[in-house]
């Protein structure tokens, strides 16, 4: 069994925790602690290294998309809506019917919000992105304050 490491990233809006092994990221997850406790150092594995720098990248407006090797556990649906979570553009926003409609299952507007809560990959898999049909910020396991900080972040730098 492969052994999973930690690094926490702060974030402008709270510690994100990053977790993984060498080969892949398992989660990345806005964490409550008060200050990181895992910290880059020589023998952090490549893979997670790249992943905060990457997620610095994001937050300082220079990166748009992720290319970090991830694993995600969950059923094929999930898997699903959450690959079609990956193709809603940078600073745009979808809703929970759009991607019900993507994965050609228009009636499974819960079971999408339900995958959604469950995506262990914020941000890299931008559930912020998805709204309810009617416009408004609905759900997201990191505080609906972060999702509209997030949104807000990238209308800033959808320009540039």
């Amino acid at each position: 069994m492969t052994t999973i490491s930690k690094l926490d990233y702060q974030s402008p809006i709270g510690i994100i925790e990053i977790s993984g092994n060498h080969e892949a990221i398992h989660s990345i997850l806005f964490s409550e602690k008060e200050k990181p406790e895992n910290y880059l150092h020589a023998d952090t594995s490549l893979v997670l290294q790249e992943c905060y720098h990457q997620l610095d990248e994001y937050f300082q407006g220079k990166r748009r998309d992720f290319s970090i090797p991830y694993e995600v556990e969950g059923t094929d649906f999930q898997k699903g809506v959450w690959k079609a979570l990956t193709d809603v553009p940078y600073a745009k926003t979808g809703s929970y019917k759009d991607i019900a409609i993507s994965i050609g299952n228009e009636k499974a507007i819960r079971a999408v919000g339900s995958a959604n809560g469950r995506n262990k990959l914020s941000i890299v898999i931008p559930c912020h992105r998805i709204i309810g049909s009617n416009g408004k910020l609905t759900g997201y396991a990191g505080g609906l304050w972060r999702k509209e900080w997030l949104l807000e972040h990238e209308k800033t730098f959808e320009k540039e």
